[in-house]
């Protein structure tokens, strides 16, 4: 494995010392020592990937320098129209390193939304004609792979990958945080949600944790799975499947569980929601200030106000509570109100070490929740 400390130093030694991106758990020690040794000027994680590869490009067109920009492979789609129609040499040939975390590489066991994306990660560069490097997780050769693939940058001018394998960095041992104060657990906070709702209410939950909290207590009750549609891959899109169903079915009440960090990667679909006028939908936010499937890396979530955003996006109520009292008080006028709605959840980071994952496939999910609710 690469030390996090010996691949920075050398991407100092290169000239490059601006990094951005969306946190990936493959890169988590190489992004908690660049958090740990690098300025917020010179670190931002960014809300998309579209957005880390624009603030790249305005990066070096004031500096003349090489940025570095992070994900996981399946932001991959998000990045593709800034690098194909702006940085790509056809157009303005801007140099950057990109550095993409390998989920779903064929051979290695992993969660059913990442096997397509691993299966044509290298097939997809090689169609944008971006050249790149796959790290082998052995620091010399690692080492070596991206001083080539910096120099390939510099002499060209174009952008440029290195691909990081599981296993690819060598954990990295971070400062002890403060702990957060707030008393509210997410898994808690899904649990008191559910109890409040109706067995006709729809469930579309987002993407990581979760989803997977939400299962655990749906098998624990015994009430099965049916009723919710977990959004397993797509960050961001979760709010947008829930309003689909939502104009469709105008008479059950359809409630999205988001997060933090999804709801501001496509923080425009807030906007539609409120324009859609949908008088039954209901929009949680769980709100923990981090990307917290994915190593706790912070977002912007407790320095921006979501509840007061949903207010000037249209949602007719908006609401913000952190503990369980206020979320229990909150929850019963908040499900039986006019929207669109919106109730921001503030949460502690952090969730069971034994927390499980869904048992059932992605296709029964889709099968069981089209059921349900064209049962009506």
């Amino acid at each position: 494995m690469t030390r996090p400390n010996v691949f920075f130093g050398t991407l100092k030694d290169t000239d490059i010392d601006f990094f951005t991106g969306v946190p990936d758990s493959l890169l988590k020690s190489f992004c908690a020592y660049v958090t740990d040794n690098t300025t917020e000027k010179n670190h931002v994680i960014a809300s998309n990937e579209g957005a880390a590869v624009g603030l790249a490009i305005g990066y070096h067109l004031s500096t003349g320098k090489i940025p570095l920009v992070y994900f996981q492979n399946s932001g991959l789609g998000n990045a593709i129209n800034p690098l194909m129609s702006l940085a790509d040499s056809d157009v303005y040939s801007i140099p950057m390193l990109l550095l993409i975390g390998w989920r779903g590489e064929p051979g290695v066991p992993d969660e059913p939304q990442h096997v397509k994306q691993g299966r044509v990660l290298l097939e997809k560069l090689d169609a944008m004609e971006i050249p790149y490097w796959v790290l082998s997780g052995e620091e010399e050769d690692d080492l070596q792979s991206l001083q080539s693939a910096v120099l390939s940058a510099r002499e060209n001018n174009f952008p440029v990958a290195l691909v990081a394998k599981k296993g690819s960095f060598a954990p990295y041992l971070q400062p002890e945080k403060e702990a957060s104060s707030l008393p509210l657990s997410r898994e808690e906070g899904i649990q008191r949600i559910i109890d409040c709702t109706s067995t006709d209410d729809i469930i579309v939950a987002t993407t990581g944790m979760a989803s997977r909290e939400l299962f655990e207590y749906r098998a624990h009750c015994d009430q099965g799975h049916q009723r919710d549609f977990l959004t397993v891959g797509g960050m961001g899109h979760t709010s947008q499947i829930a309003l689909g169903i939502s104009m469709q079915k105008p008479d059950r009440r359809v409630i999205c569980l988001d997060g933090d960090g999804a709801a501001l990667m496509h923080l425009g679909s807030m906007a539609i929601i409120g324009s859609s006028k949908c008088h039954n939908f209901k929009h949680i936010i769980l709100n923990n200030g981090a990307h917290d499937s994915v190593g706790g890396q912070p977002t912007v979530g407790f320095t921006v106000s979501l509840s007061e955003i949903a207010k000037s996006c249209g949602y007719i109520r908006s609401d913000v509570v952190d503990n369980a009292e206020d979320l229990e008080q909150s929850l019963k006028e908040f499900l039986s109100s006019d929207g669109p709605a919106l109730l921001e959840v503030k949460i502690k980071t952090g969730n069971r070490k034994d927390l499980g994952r869904p048992t059932i496939s992605p296709t029964q999910n889709k099968e069981n929740f089209m059921r349900f609710i064209q049962s009506s």
